[in-house]
């Protein structure tokens, strides 16, 4: 009788495990499901390319939904028991998918928060500017018509003129104690406003292979991608939230951006 005690025992236990298992594995399923909708959401909308390299979109957004896909199914397979009543398991495993949700919602507002939301021509370089550098006191000045955060992905603007020299002396003080000229609002113009400026600016490819001849077959490659010629393309570096520099290659006629390296071409 003891051995039969023992043997029932250990199948319920067997069964336990099984059961266990089986609820982790669907909660990952779904956890996953729901990650990916939400990884569609961060690469498609917010961190479009490049931004989820040069804002470190994707490394903001793998240490939210991993923490949360793991540690879901991890809790749901502690605390699934068939041996408790129905209405105590269900209890616990809506709160389990309360905090997950909770956490994940967290987690996504914060990649919010830090995403980019203006790629700016800067007088002489492109600077992406991200939410939570601009200034909250600065908001309400920006100009009519260019949205702080745009809904649908980072824009292209440029800055206006420096109205005297006395705007040009306080704003460029305010940049070396760390606030960019490009995360200022009321500095802000239309891309099209500014595209002489960038033109002016820009510098041949020609010179960016003759600094960089080990990228030039990558160079060559990225222009073929945009249906230009070195001839009929320009370039400007662009300064990234990361270490590394950028450069942005334009249309040497239009200023339209056509491509993007990942190359420091300061």
């Amino acid at each position: 009788m003891q051995e039969s005690s023992v043997t029932i025992d250990h199948h319920t236990v067997r069964f336990d495990w099984r059961s266990r298992l089986k609820a982790a594995s669907i909660h990952l399923g779904l956890s996953a499901l729901v990650a990916a909708l939400a990884g569609l959401l961060v690469f498609a909308v917010w961190y479009p390319f490049p931004y989820r390299e040069i804002s470190g979109g994707r490394e903001l957004f793998l240490l939210v939904v991993t923490v949360d896909v793991i540690m879901g199914p991890l809790i749901t397979f502690a605390v699934f028991n068939r041996a408790k009543p129905r209405k105590e398991l269900r209890r616990d495993l809506a709160v389990v998918a309360l905090l997950q949700l909770s956490a994940l919602a967290y987690g996504l507002w914060t990649v919010h928060l830090a995403r980019p939301v203006h790629m700016v021509f800067e007088y002489d370089r492109f600077r992406v500017v991200h939410q939570v550098e601009i200034p909250e006191e600065l908001l309400a000045r920006a100009p009519a018509g260019i949205p702080i955060s745009p809904v649908l992905g980072p824009t292209l603007l440029t800055l206006r003129p420096f109205k005297d020299n006395n705007e040009n002396a306080e704003y460029t003080m305010a940049a070396l104690q760390g606030l960019p000229l490009s995360a200022r609002p009321d500095l802000w113009q239309s891309y099209e406003a500014g595209a002489p400026q960038v033109l002016q600016a820009a510098k041949p490819v020609s010179q960016l292979k003759s600094r960089f001849p080990e990228r030039a077959a990558e160079i060559d490659g990225a222009l073929q991608r945009a249906g230009r010629s070195a001839a009929q393309a320009s370039y400007l570096p662009l300064v990234a939230r990361k270490s590394e520099g950028w450069t942005v290659l334009l249309d040497a006629g239009t200023a339209e951006v056509i491509g993007y390296l990942a190359l420091d071409s300061f």
